[in-house]
């Protein structure tokens, strides 16, 4: 009688998936110039695949709806970077005072903390202490010179080349690849169903790139509004950035909040200046407690901590590109675990 083979040991099986996910996670990030763009172009292709599917049913062909969006996107960087230009230059030349503020400031709180000194040292030699301190160290801000930007431009081209290339072939093969991959994930039976849940996952995050979007526009629309009425320069430029950057998680908020409270340094004198990042955490803290929530809901309702730990562990990788790509690669791999229930509308849909 031929006995059957044992059951897997259950901690090898564990242990061998632990190894295999720290394996991908090194592979990943030793690989980022390459993967990082590969990913983002992906992410990008499941978000723009209405648009494609527009200009289909519109007649035109699978290659060229693909080059259209691919042409749109590029017109559309090309112009956020000459949109972003002046303020980059006017910046750049506000510098030595942005250095002179930020050190005024510094200087102010290096006396205060003398004072917690001092008054720390006479507390541990009351207690029977020496009453020695810890050393300062003083700090220089380090600003990127020319040389290195030049050294980093290739890297930059050969990540944004990749990045187009991908994006377009995505774009143009996406629905044979979402074929071959329910072919191969699991059997012949399981096809149909690994299908939907691919369809599904793209219907998913492209509409919660669209309601994102929509969310964004109108809160860097009202914050450049804002700014223009205090008269801060280049308000609908900031507003604009503000936009953009709504999209990482955290990091662009504080990313804006920083630089609006450089601006107002530049821009004001005396309580005006902390004017800019007031009114955008006001703007901001409406956006993320009432109109995000109304709008999203229960549509895409996802643990906090989930979201944190994701933006955590995708900001690690691959830095800014991994925060932008976070919330979209999580969405993907919930839908395709079924975590959504069936009955759960997508955000947008009504």
């Amino acid at each position: 009688m031929i006995k059957s083979p044992p059951p897997p040991d259950p901690v090898l099986r564990s242990a061998v998936i632990v190894i295999a996910v720290i394996l991908v996670f090194a592979a990943l990030r030793a690989g980022a110039d390459i993967f990082a763009p590969l990913v983002l172009a992906t992410i990008t292709g499941v978000m723009l695949a209405p648009v494609t599917d527009g200009l289909v049913r519109l007649g035109l062909s699978e290659g060229l709806a693909s080059a259209v969006v691919l042409v749109v996107g590029i017109i559309g960087i090309a112009f956020l970077v000459l949109l972003i230009e002046p303020v980059v230059w006017s910046v750049a030349e506000e510098v030595p005072r942005i250095r002179y503020e930020l050190r005024t400031v510094i200087e102010e709180l290096r006396g205060l903390i003398r004072g917690l000194d001092e008054m720390n040292r006479e507390v541990e030699a009351a207690l029977g202490g020496d009453g020695s301190g810890s050393a300062e160290k003083d700090s220089e801000t380090m600003v990127p010179n020319l040389t290195s930007a030049i050294y980093l431009a290739p890297v930059f081209m050969a990540q944004f080349l990749i990045f187009m290339g991908t994006l377009f072939f995505f774009l143009f093969t996406r629905k044979g690849i979402y074929v071959w991959t329910s072919r191969k994930i699991g059997s012949s039976a399981d096809t149909s169903e690994i299908m939907a849940r691919l369809t599904r996952a793209e219907r998913v995050v492209s509409r919660y790139f669209l309601t994102i979007s929509m969310i964004n526009v109108g809160l860097g629309t009202a914050l450049g509004g804002a700014l223009a009425l205090i008269g801060l320069p280049s308000a609908a430029i900031w507003g604009a950035a503000a936009a953009l950057l709504n999209y990482i998680l955290y990091i662009g908020p504080m990313t804006v909040t920083a630089g609006l409270a450089l601006a107002g340094l530049v821009a004001f004198d005396g309580i005006m200046v902390i004017a800019p990042p007031a009114i955008f955490l006001l703007f901001n803290l409406i956006e993320a407690q009432f109109v995000t929530p109304a709008l999203l809901g229960k549509h895409l309702a996802v643990n906090p901590l989930l979201i944190f730990v994701s933006l955590v562990v995708w900001l690690w990788l691959w830095g800014p590109i991994g925060a932008i790509v976070a919330i979209p690669t999580m969405a993907i791999a919930l839908v395709m675990l079924d975590v959504f229930d069936e009955g759960d509308e997508v955000p947008g849909e009504k």
